[in-house]
């Protein structure tokens, strides 16, 4: 199997962008494998190259949501296998596989007004979005790890702090140390940061995005030159609208709030991506796009992305946010997120087959002591109370209804809102209907959130 030289000049300044601890873990393979030019005909070359970087630019935006997507692979983790015309590169990707499970750490960054348009210094701004990425070719499965920029951490040299300062304080190697020493460890094999002045033009040359606006949406940040004002209900938003959909904290949750609201627009845009439609767009996406993106991934792990993407089922796609809580005012001088260890080792061990560093770790908790949370989606008004007492008649003893969801649904989601899916799949196998949905925008006190769908009503009767 050929695979990418990782001693090779290119490579070699790369892997160089990280510590040495972790570029000594990527593998060392004798022969680098050829580029795409070399083997193929012109048009189908330029193709690929085209929808490899405008993946990649598509995949990024500005809080780095459809990464999680189709994000590009490590350097040695890429084989090539044949293609026959251009139409394989949309219907079967572009043809470089995976071979190992990898991690990739995405961050979008704030603006930083003194920078010049264009320039390095765009990136040394906050991390405005943090996820973890966790691409498995062997269970053809992608996971995602959204750590809120409020998240309180311990940089090396600085101190106690949030975590979205980490990239400025020391670019993409003092972010990828941090977030790797938060979770347990984790091996990061690569980065991928995000102007924030690409979102809005993205989002316009897709032709705009679909989504539902839960409440009126009304702030502005005059630091980040953004002002903010959606009105309520499902409706295709323009660039300069779902920026203000993924960016907004006026409400109660804050950043949390921003997290979840980010975990839809990802679901949406993933949507959108799938779409063929956006291959005519693609020329025009990479001329924009490459001016916003700073990575250490080459062409060929671009194009495994690709591959990997398009295999990825609706049930592969797996979203969670760093289990917490707020710190109380009198806690600290600053509002923080308080990681929960528990829930950290869980979800690290879950998502990303990370062993818990202590004994933290809560494996033998009865799915029948959950905080279970019930939003009404359904046509049916008493359904939230219906399910309520099904649930209590189970032996469910912590069930608590929340306020009804407005977009109405026709499938109940059973959503494993801080990432336990074993407990969230024995909910919904007691229930018999519904699906298991693994992100977290659910009710956010809740271990698991029973969103009821208009499939209720017939199991009720």
């Amino acid at each position: 199997m050929k695979q990418v030289d990782t001693n090779s000049p290119q490579t070699k300044a790369k892997s160089d962008s990280f510590p040495p601890q972790w570029a000594s873990q990527a593998q060392t393979p004798s022969k680098q494998v050829p580029l795409v030019s070399s083997k193929q005909p012109s048009a189908a070359n330029w193709l690929q190259k085209a929808f490899a970087l405008g993946i990649v630019t598509i995949a990024s935006t500005t809080i780095g949501l459809t990464a999680a997507l189709l994000l590009p692979l490590p350097m040695g983790l890429v084989a090539k296998d044949k293609i026959t015309k251009p139409l394989d590169l949309w219907q079967f990707g572009v043809g470089y596989q995976v071979s190992r499970p990898v991690n990739i750490l995405v961050m979008g960054i704030d603006r930083v007004p003194t920078a010049a348009p264009g320039s390095r210094e765009i990136f040394n701004g906050r991390s405005d979005t943090m996820l973890l990425l966790r691409v498995n070719p062997d269970t053809d499965s992608i996971s995602l790890l959204s750590v809120p920029r409020d998240t309180q951490v311990e940089i090396p040299s600085v101190g106690i702090t949030k975590i979205n300062d980490a990239n400025v304080q020391g670019g993409a190697t003092l972010a990828a140390r941090t977030a790797s020493s938060v979770l347990n460890g984790v091996q990061i094999d690569r980065y991928l940061r995000v102007s924030t002045e690409a979102f809005k033009e993205l989002v316009n040359l897709m032709g705009g995005v679909e989504v539902y606006v839960p409440q009126p949406m009304v702030y502005e940040d005059k630091t980040q030159k953004l002002k903010i004002n959606l009105s309520p209900g499902k409706q295709v938003l323009n660039g300069s609208q779902a920026e203000q959909f993924a960016r907004f904290r006026g409400d109660d949750l804050g950043d949390i709030g921003r997290v979840q609201r980010q975990q839809a627009l990802l679901k949406a845009l993933r949507k959108q991506l799938t779409s063929p439609s956006v291959i005519p767009r693609i020329p025009r996406l990479v001329q924009a796009m490459q001016k916003y993106i700073d990575t250490n991934l080459t062409l060929e792990e671009m194009l495994a992305l690709v591959s990997a993407g398009r295999k990825l089922g609706e049930g592969n796609f797996k979203m969670v946010m760093l289990p917490g809580r707020f710190s109380s005012p009198d806690e600290f001088r600053a509002s923080y997120w308080i990681m929960d260890p528990a829930g950290r080792d869980r979800v690290m061990k879950q998502y990303f087959d990370i062993d818990p560093l202590s004994s933290s770790l809560e494996g033998d908790a009865s799915a029948t002591a959950l905080r279970i949370s019930i939003q009404n989606a359904s046509r049916n008004p008493n359904a939230a109370s219906q399910l309520s007492q099904r649930l209590i008649s189970l032996g469910f003893s912590n069930v608590v209804i929340a306020s009804d969801w407005a977009d109405r649904q026709a499938q109940t989601q059973v959503i494993a809102q801080r990432g336990d899916l074993q407990a969230a799949q024995v909910l919904q196998q007691q229930l018999g209907l519904g699906t298991v949905d693994a992100n977290s925008t659910g009710d956010l006190e809740s271990d698991i959130t029973i969103r009821v769908g208009d499939d209720w009503g017939k199991q009720a009767k």
